[in-house]
């Protein structure tokens, strides 16, 4: 088994193709990583590193942007704008018939989407711009901001805002970069990227406390359990048994096969997460606000009975929404017996769409325990560190992102080692190779 994943591993480089897109997609991960080394004109070039630990919010949006809340550079936003967008018109289409008729129009539909999604990238970055100006550096200006720019609130806004829009856009376009002329999800990779890169900044913070060693295995334990569930429920699906019409003309017959409707445990992905996060962020922002600092911490609290119940609540809602909102039993249904495919032992059309829909509502409650679980264990199992930050880089959500993205990046060059394999095969057959292994100049 390894000598054959060493195999797969160096076959990847000597195809030149797939070589050079590794490379570009290295060179623009370098890139964006040495982003977080520019600081925005005017401030001071460290981090606010005291801030982040105090504020679970900055920590838990790092690890979901790929950027560095509560950070003195360029691009501190991370891909967050961007990911906000697309999501937003992701929904658009499944709720809007406008919407759902310009996706349906095939390649110029998807154009215009994906154009009226990067668009949208500049108010949304605008507004975290602004969110991150109001609750970070106007609150730590004496230890973020220059000490000739802190009398100007005005000009210090514009800086601060513009700077980290310039960051987002050139972030996006980094991503569509790696998207288009690299290997995997542009995004998604750059999200990894930045989960990985604090993964030694975070375990450097506990390497001068008396408990390093057991710390690191427990962490590790953890760590590694972690990994073997979030990929055991990737890989999971129910599969729904399709069976197609056999048809018959004259003496020969058509169709008859069976094939395999995967309905993935975890359809939604660590989308609802990310929706109960933010939702959840609002009440604290509101109470800390209003200064009920005692409400506060309740609310914030990760190992707290109202923060485990609410939020692991939030995250059953959202994989029920997301669910039915992406997955619509009634449509598939409908195609299915428009194509002659039927689910054996069930009617088509409305008793289909109700055995998918029964089906559907059984694998999301697993799917929403399991990411409740994951994402509300990690705080509990790392009560004892000193580092509050910690536990959302090697915590479950964190390893749920780079899991699910390592595995597709994996299935991604697998797919391309098959088809150079395939070229090479159909190369290696000759010009004269027809259909049943006969030459053109057998073939009579």
């Amino acid at each position: 088994m390894a000598n054959e994943l060493q195999q797969n591993f160096l076959q990847l480089f000597k195809v030149p193709e797939t070589r050079q897109k590794i490379y570009l997609t290295l060179v623009l991960l370098l890139v964006f990583r040495l982003g977080f080394q520019v600081p925005i004109p005017g401030m001071s070039p460290e981090f606010l590193k005291s801030a982040q630990d105090q504020n679970a919010l900055f920590g838990l949006m790092s690890a979901f942007s790929g950027g560095d809340f509560g950070s003195t550079t360029i691009f501190a936003l991370g891909i967050m704008p961007y990911i906000s967008a697309s999501i937003i018109f992701s929904m658009l289409t499944k709720v809007s018939p406008a919407m759902e008729a310009i996706q349906k129009e095939g390649a110029a539909g998807q154009k215009k989407i994906n154009q009226w999604t990067r668009l949208s990238v500049v108010p949304i970055a605008v507004l975290q711009a602004l969110f991150i100006y109001t609750g970070v550096f106007l609150q730590n200006k004496s230890s973020m901001v220059a000490a000739e720019m802190q009398d100007s609130t005005i000009a210090l806004g514009v800086i601060v805002v513009m700077s980290l829009l310039a960051g987002s856009l050139f972030v996006m376009w980094l991503g569509e970069l790696i998207t288009e002329f690299g290997v995997g999800n542009g995004a998604s990779l750059l999200i990894m990227a930045g989960i990985v890169a604090e993964i030694p900044v975070a375990i450097s913070s506990i390497i001068d406390a008396e408990d390093f060693w057991q710390t690191i295995l427990g962490l590790s334990a953890v760590w590694a359990v972690t990994v073997l569930v979030v990929v055991f429920i990737h890989k999971g699906a129910r599969r729904v048994p399709i069976q197609y019409a056999r048809l018959t003309r004259g003496t020969q017959a058509y169709g008859g096969q069976r094939h395999y409707l995967p309905l993935k445990v975890n359809m939604a992905g660590v989308m609802p997460v990310v929706f109960a996060s933010v939702l959840f962020v609002i009440p604290q922002l509101l109470l800390e606000f209003m200064g009920a600092s005692e409400w506060t911490r309740v609310f914030s609290s990760p190992t707290g009975f109202v923060h485990v119940v609410l939020f692991s609540g939030l995250v059953f809602f959202f994989c029920f929404f997301w669910n039915r909102l992406m997955f619509q039993p009634n449509e598939i249904a409908d195609n299915l017996r428009e194509h002659g495919s039927f689910v054996p032992g069930i009617r088509p059309g409305a008793k289909t769409a109700e055995y998918l829909s029964s089906v559907l509502t059984r694998i999301t409650l697993a799917g929403a325990a399991f990411l409740a679980v994951i994402s509300v264990a990690p705080a509990f199992l790392t009560q004892g560190v000193s580092n509050p930050s910690l536990m959302y880089f090697l915590g479950g959500t964190s390893v749920l992102i780079v899991v699910g993205v390592a595995l597709d990046l994996v299935d991604r060059l697998n797919a391309q080692l098959v088809m150079k394999n395939y070229e090479g095969f159909m190369k290696s057959s000759g010009p004269g190779w027809t259909r049943g292994g006969a030459t053109k100049g057998d073939a009579r």
